[in-house]
């Protein structure tokens, strides 16, 4: 609202509490004054609210067409289900958007979720074309646009967004892409000291891009010659 509109506003509402029988008369002085920014304080913080548009009631529809596929159901094709989520009684990642769907509105929904922190990868997932984690990207608030979600690409589907990650696990349990001691006795009983040298071991090597399935697709080791790093 202007500033004009929110002056006849507070002008009407001084006339308001004048008619509801407050005193509007003002001494003066300090003590009249105070009055004086107190009654004015109390007309604007009313016009402000009258003018602002009711955040509880209005709703804010987002469409997400999510990939559906169910191996329970083996003569059904793959195909895209859309669901409508109000951001106003949602939160900002896609994320909760999916939680919310699940919970509220179809339990057979199924996707991998874990830390909510953007570390483990259980959530990573192709959003809007791009690979990233729910639990760190944003809902598009563009309600016009539809948010399309589908697993991640190149693996196959165990359901919905729930990808295989059978071949991930071997490929990361033949590297090993971790430090390993010679004498292995006393592990679990004492920290292990990363020397520099140890350290840049994993550092000039690919192992430093972070293991959330995210950072291995993006690999161009990671399809050639059967998929493998």
């Amino acid at each position: 609202m202007a500033a004009a509109s929110v002056t006849v506003a507070a002008a009407a509402a001084l006339a308001a509490e004048r008619a509801a029988g407050a005193s509007l008369s003002f001494r003066r002085g300090p003590a009249g004054a105070l009055r004086l920014l107190q009654v004015c304080r109390r007309a604007h913080a009313a016009a402000a609210a009258a003018a602002a548009p009711d955040t509880q009631t209005a709703t804010r529809i987002k469409k997400f067409a999510i990939y559906r596929w169910n191996p329970d159901n083996p003569g059904e094709k793959p195909r895209m289900q859309t669901y409508e989520v109000d951001l106003n009684k949602c939160g900002p990642m896609v994320l909760d958007a999916l939680i919310k769907i699940k919970n509220e509105m179809d339990s057979t929904l199924t996707f991998r979720r874990s830390c909510r922190e953007g570390i483990c990868g259980s959530c990573a997932m192709n959003i809007g074309g791009g690979n990233s984690l729910a639990c760190t990207t944003k809902i598009d608030t563009d309600l016009g646009k539809v948010a399309k979600i589908y697993p991640l690409p190149h693996m196959y589907v165990v359901k919905d967004l729930v990808p295989d990650l059978s071949n991930f696990y071997a490929q990361y349990k033949a590297i090993q892409p971790y430090l390993k001691k010679k004498d292995e006795s006393k592990q679990g009983k004492e920290q292990y000291l990363q020397s520099i040298e140890d350290r840049e071991k994993l550092v000039i090597t690919p192992l430093f891009f972070s293991f959330c399935f995210i950072g291995v697709l993006a690999c161009l080791n990671f399809f050639p010659r059967g998929g493998s790093l």
